[in-house]
Parts: C-alpha cells; structure tokens; sequence
C-alpha cells in the first residue's frame, strides 16, 4: 500500500494567522519533504475557502498550486483530491491537466468527484445542482476527460457538457492518458461510473472495519460493464481529524494495508506548525508495513 500527503494549503484553517507568502513557502517546504521522505503522491483539495467554517484566512487554489509545486519538485506523483466536476468546464479541465502533465514530466493523475458544499457553490456564484445533476455532469466530464486524452480531436455531445471536435495538443506525457480517480461513496451511481471510466476510485473517510464490504460491492460494479476488479484500485482519503484522533497512526495505517486500500492519502496538518512531523509521519507508515521510497540523502 502505498501513501500520499496532501499538502497544506489552508482549508482547514491550518494557516489561520499565517502571512500569504509565509504559508506558501511552508506547503512548498512540506511538498518538498514528502518528496525527500518517499512519498508517493503530493495532493491537493479542490476547495475556495475554510472547513468546517467559511474563514476569512488563507485557502490556495489547487490548479494554480499545484502547477507551482509540479516546477518545485522532481518525481513525487500530483493530484487533486478530489477536483469538483462543476467548477471547471470539462474541455478546459481537460487542456489544463495535458499541460501540467508536460510541465510535470507526467506525473500527474486526476482526482474528480461530483462535489458537495453547498455554501461554497453559492459564494462563489455557482448554481448547486441536485445530487442527480452534480452526478451527470460528473459522468460528461469523463467521458470528456477521456476523449480529450486520446489521440485525434475530441467530441461528446451529453446532457451538461459537449465538445465538438475540440483539439486539446500537447496531449499527456503519460500513456495511455494521466490516470484519471473518481472520489466518493455512493454505491450506486459514483462507483458505477468509476468501474466504467476510472483507473482508481478514492473512498472518503471510510473506517478501515468498512473497507472489506465496499470491496466486495465495488467487485460487483465491475462485474456489471465486464471488467476485472483488480483492474480498479480502491484508495482512501484519511481526514486529519482521523489521523490525529487514532491511538496510533502506525495501527491506522496497517489496518488500511490489511483492509485492501491500495493506497492511502491524509494531511499531516500538525505539519504546518512543525515540518519533522512528516519525519515522524514517515516512520509511522513504515512500521504499518506501507510502500515508501527511499529517503534522500
């Protein structure tokens, strides 16, 4: 099992009381050290401003971060966890992401979920959708995601979004196409697309004791479009407040490893205040049995 770090950017309220480019310069620092310390993947939330309370303190757009983190770094995989489907237009989400891979070097993935806070749709002028829409105009971005990713010029007429022979050049670096993570826990219409369109799917804050079940109904899912389930990797984003609430991280992360996560990603956000706690994070994950490079030296 492997495990990423999702770099500080003030959603949480971690930069409360932090001048702008000293915030920055410490989610550099800490991208940086996951690098260092062999992490796998550097992620970021697609969110506008503080959780659970809307703030008025720091929160870095993702896009634009993480663009500046991809020129600040050398191997460490980069990724959205999870990018709301509304926010962007999915040709430009698309034209985006193929840009970053080649300004990357291909490394990066795509994290894309329906969406759900509906206070911050509304403050920053977005219409909130029913569950039913946020999910189908999920569903056209992927099937635009993945048109725009292969070769020849793109088209996809569907019920929220349409491209007409869009040209998205550079195409990635990476081949067949950056993997592309759908995030959430609806069983019945979020995994159903992730069996048909993703190269991973990422479970929300789901208890380890949980993890066996939903595997099992994720295997069903693939079984329904014919494909193999161990094609589709199940990942679990960890929440901070979990990470910091368990009795021991190492017994935490094991019980993901034991569980069947693939992978697991979660912020380390007493890293803010003291950046060796990514040191000691490290060590956790390492005793917990997961799957980390080398240190550098």
């Amino acid at each position: 099992m492997r495990v990423g770090i999702i770099v500080p950017q003030g959603w949480t309220g971690e930069y409360q009381g932090f001048e702008a480019a000293a915030a920055w310069d410490r989610s550099l620092e800490i991208a940086r050290k996951a690098e260092g310390l062999g992490f796998e993947s550097a992620w970021l939330y697609d969110h506008f401003h503080t959780t659970p309370k809307p703030l008025d303190t720091i929160t870095f757009e993702a896009y634009t971060a993480l663009t500046a983190i991809a020129c600040a770094t050398d191997h460490i995989r980069l990724g959205q966890i999870v990018t709301c489907a509304a926010y962007r237009n999915p040709a430009l989400l698309a034209k985006m992401i193929a840009t970053m891979d080649v300004i990357s070097g291909g490394r990066m993935e795509v994290g894309v979920g329906a969406g759900w806070k509906q206070e911050e749709f509304v403050s920053y002028g977005y219409e909130f959708p029913s569950t039913r829409d946020r999910l189908g105009r999920l569903r056209d971005t992927l099937e635009i995601l993945t048109a725009m990713f292969a070769a020849g010029r793109a088209s996809h007429d569907g019920e929220f979004a349409t491209v007409a022979g869009a040209i998205n050049e550079p195409k990635p670096l990476q081949e067949p196409r950056p993997p592309i993570m759908v995030g959430g826990n609806g069983r019945d219409v979020t995994w159903r697309l992730a069996a048909r369109y993703a190269d991973e799917l990422n479970l929300d804050a789901m208890p380890p004791s949980e993890l066996p079940e939903a595997l099992d109904v994720i295997a069903a899912r693939c079984a329904e479009v014919d494909r193999d389930p161990a094609t589709l990797p199940v990942s679990v984003h960890i929440w901070w407040e979990h990470l910091d609430a368990a009795p021991s991280r190492a017994e935490l992360i094991a019980a993901y490893r034991e569980a069947g996560a693939s992978r697991v990603m979660t912020l380390v956000r007493a890293a803010v205040q003291d950046p060796a706690e990514l040191e000691r994070f490290r060590d956790d994950c390492v005793e917990a049995g997961a799957e980390l490079g080398l240190v550098a030296v």
